[in-house]
């Protein structure tokens, strides 16, 4: 995406309400400040991707970084669509606005109408700039999507990883808690994994609660 509009390239509305020392430090600063603007980090990088997002301690397994990266490219993609409707509304926006302005005679109304258009291009200009980086942002998701998806898991049914990805994580969230961990802390950690111990099958798969129930009974009856 071509910015059409970059906040610098009109100054006159900051221009105006600045005294004559600060209008002379900004125009200094003027292109340092366009350059600011566009290259400014909007969403995450591919390193916080991999590393804050998909670390191995919330998810352990190829599957569930698979998955979270469907979610949060998902994410941008709704992003992206609400922005696409801002965009078109402020278009619109834009059109009537000019037709007033084109003929208007009152003064005051005029300046307003111009102000109104200026705030609107500079809102438009950074949604615009938002849209870019969520585009780079789902391009990113799908790169690293095609790299996990390496066939040793089902990428059609998310369900099918969750038993033994929370149950490493909430292993490794368990072995952290220090000795002075809160009842909360503990509960939140322990209680999930062993759920999960319970309900979890030979083949790695959660049984439902009838299922675990029956399974110990047989247990008891054995002993």
């Amino acid at each position: 995406m071509k910015f059409e509009i970059r906040p610098t390239d009109d100054v006159s509305s900051i221009i105006s309400v600045l005294n004559e020392d600060d209008q002379k430090i900004f125009n200094n600063l003027r292109d340092e400040l366009a350059d600011t603007w566009v290259k400014n980090q909007v969403f995450r990088t591919e390193t916080e991707a991999r590393i804050s997002v998909l670390n191995d301690a919330k998810h352990p397994t190829n599957a569930s970084k698979y998955w979270q990266a469907v979610r949060e490219q998902n994410s941008m993609f709704e992003a992206i669509m609400a922005s696409s409707f801002q965009l078109r509304r402020l278009e619109v926006k834009r059109k009537r606005l000019s037709n007033e302005l084109d003929t208007c005679t009152d003064e005051f109304r005029c300046e307003e109408i111009q102000i109104e258009l200026d705030e609107l291009m500079y809102t438009r200009a950074n949604i615009e700039k938002t849209v870019k980086d969520r585009i780079r942002e789902i391009d990113m998701w799908s790169q690293i999507k095609a790299e996990l998806d390496d066939g040793t898991f089902d990428s059609k049914d998310v369900n099918s990883h969750q038993a033994e990805s929370y149950r490493l994580a909430l292993t490794t969230r368990a072995q952290a808690l220090s000795p002075n961990a809160s009842e909360s802390e503990k509960i939140n950690a322990i209680g999930p994994l062993n759920t999960i111990e319970r309900l979890r099958s030979k083949d790695g798969k959660l049984l439902s609660f009838s299922e675990a129930k029956l399974q110990l009974q047989q247990k008891n009856n054995q002993k």
